[in-house]
């Protein structure tokens, strides 16, 4: 397993050189001390915590994995004592509100502080992961009274949370559920129903664990108009906020998995557990969707995270195994191989994992700090930054995650032979990488929901949005000597509203048009957003080249690595484009019955 090494400097360029974090928090209410400084500092601590701790259980967590018996389930051996490190050390506390014990520091803080931890060890990183969307939404649904019971032991991280949404016959489809909640007399309600794949849903690494819960109640409407949220502790919480006896739900089993071993993944019985309702009755989903926004970013840095595990193991391996000469003469004429890095062809693939990392990593810092503008942003940026987080977040989930499953299997084709072979760690990489495809909604999903919900049905608003701030970078850059960035980001823009149009028009005639497009539509808009970012990192180190400030070896490799996405990668939008246009009749012509010739 390749040992991890945080990239604090390209996170350093991203945060500080490319998206301007200086100026934009000291912009923000209560982000004023959140200087470039102070978040190094605390970066750089995280980076510590990851390679030390974290990097060293990645490989062992994935061959113990976890042990389910009826008195719980047991992590592998140094998580329980990873986690107390972390709560030692404050972690959890980071981004959460002040009143319940956080450090009201910046999401994106937050957000790249997972990175260090998930990229290090994503398995690990699942048992708090999941807290923060928990958080999140107690923080923003939640009574007062339930943030004063729930949210200081969730933020201290001495309680961990989970989303428990997923029934074995519904899936995706959560108006099909049938977990059902009775009103009780002293104002709870008895939760009963089974859930599946719940992440975290019982270990042994805090002292209670509290189910965000959907479930019906009596008489509610069919279909998600008829789904209420709920908070359901494992042991229930006395008034003076001590433990009390345990609650009526429990781990069944767990899954046994292809990747991410050493999460638990359970399924979990609710025996007429006491809950509380959070919020107004049947208004679930839609505060769900607090914790569900959450969770998709957080699943968006997987993807990140293991593209960039799998490009530091690829690089190191790369360097240094020896096959073949270069078909440009010897490189290495003392031996009796060059190392494979020269290449073109593991050159390509290495390329592909570096514009990946590198790239996806400005769009999902860019994405948090979008998130700390609607949190602390006056109305009219608060606005216009969640009209960009709606329209981003679907491809950030779906995009990010396939193209972080493609860097995955590049590493094992890195290795050739041994990436299959289980004491390099590569295979791990990637069997780790393929649930993110999955969980949190689909590509198929995700793209639903992009083609659907944010561009058709905003009749094209939300993407203007974004178009018209790719349109302002460009004005902005007109210089020539950035014109082979701007120019081709002009013309995908255009292309991107046009083909909009066309699908949306075929989608008024026949809807299956729009699915039919859903999955092509998203990928080209995930390659058209990630060119957005890597031009604007493109320009940012042309111009300090041009300064002569810095390493300027690193700024270099940094328009290198922007030349090759937009060359290489970016063309791909045209496979794309040519298929979502093709229509829905090439899908929907075959007979069901047909499918079995």
């Amino acid at each position: 397993m390749p040992s991890y090494k945080a990239p604090l400097r390209d996170i350093q360029f991203v945060i500080n050189e490319v998206l301007d974090t200086e100026n934009l928090y000291a912009g923000l209410k209560g982000y004023e001390e959140a200087t470039p400084d102070l978040m190094n500092a605390i970066i750089e601590e995280g980076a510590k915590f990851a390679e030390n701790v974290l990097s060293p259980l990645n490989q062992s967590g994935d061959e113990e994995g976890c042990v389910w018996s009826e008195e719980g389930v047991k992590t592998p051996e140094g998580f329980a004592d990873a986690y107390k490190q972390y709560v030692d050390n404050g972690w959890p506390s980071l981004s959460a509100e002040p009143e319940f014990g956080g450090q009201d520091m910046p999401n994106m803080l937050g957000i790249v502080i997972n990175e260090l931890a998930g990229t290090a060890n994503w398995s690990w990183l699942m048992y708090p992961g999941l807290s923060h969307g928990c958080i999140k939404t107690l923080e923003a649904h939640g009574s007062p009274e339930q943030k004063e019971q729930y949210l200081p032991k969730l933020v201290a991280g001495n309680w961990t949370g989970t989303m428990c949404l997923t029934e074995s016959h519904c899936g995706s489809d959560l108006g099909l559920l049938r977990t059902k909640a009775e009103p009780q007399a002293d104002g709870s309600y008895a939760i009963t129903g089974t859930k599946i794949f719940i992440s975290a849903g019982e270990h042994d690494m805090s002292d209670n664990i509290v189910h965000i819960v959907i479930a019906r109640m009596p008489d509610a409407p069919e279909g998600t108009k008829g789904i209420s949220l709920f908070v359901v502790p494992k042991f229930n919480v006395n008034e003076d906020g001590s433990l009390g006896d345990r609650n009526g739900v429990h781990c069944a089993s767990i899954e046994k998995k292809m990747g991410i071993k050493a999460s638990a993944t359970c399924v979990m019985n609710f025996d007429g557990a006491k809950g509380y309702l959070i919020g107004e009755p049947n208004r679930g989903l839609n505060m769900m969707f607090t914790f569900m926004n959450t969770a998709r970013i957080g699943t968006a840095m997987q993807g990140l995270a293991h593209a960039e595990l799998a490009y530091q193991g690829s690089l190191e391996y790369a360097r240094e195994r020896l096959a073949m000469r270069s078909l440009t003469g010897p490189k290495n004429p003392d031996g009796p191989a060059d190392p494979i890095i020269v290449h073109p062809d593991v050159r390509r693939m290495l390329l592909t994992q570096k514009s990946i990392a590198e790239g996806s990593r400005a769009m999902l810092y860019y994405l948090a700090q979008l998130g700390d503008i609607v949190d602390r942003g006056d109305e009219e940026a608060a606005k216009k930054a969640d009209d960009l987080m709606a329209v981003l977040t679907p491809i950030a989930k779906a995009f990010v995650t396939e193209a972080g499953l493609e860097a995955a299997n590049h590493g094992i084709q890195i290795y050739g032979g041994h990436g299959f072979i289980r004491e390099w760690g590569m295979e791990q990489i990637a069997r780790d990488a393929r649930i993110a495809t999955l969980y949190e909604g689909t590509t198929g999903i995700q793209a639903l929901d992009l083609i659907g919900r944010k561009v058709l049905g905003s009749g094209g608003k939300l993407l203007m949005g974004f178009t018209e701030m790719m349109g302002e970078f460009v004005d902005a850059n007109a210089d020539e000597s950035y014109a082979e960035f701007t120019g081709p980001l002009s013309t995908y823009k255009d292309e991107w509203l046009t083909m909009s149009l066309e699908v949306g028009g075929k989608a008024m005639e026949n809807p299956d048009e729009a699915g039919a497009a859903s999955v092509d539509y998203l990928m080209y808009s995930g390659y058209v957003v990630l060119g957005y970012f890597w031009a604007q990192m493109a320009v940012a180190a042309q111009k300090k080249i041009a300064e002569g400030e810095g390493d300027t070896a690193f700024y270099e490799a940094k328009l290198m690595t922007a030349r090759f996405y937009f060359e290489r990668i970016l063309p791909r939008t045209a496979s794309h484009k040519l298929a979502l246009l093709s229509g829905a009749d090439n899908l929907m012509e075959m007979p069901e019955a047909m499918f079995a010739f």
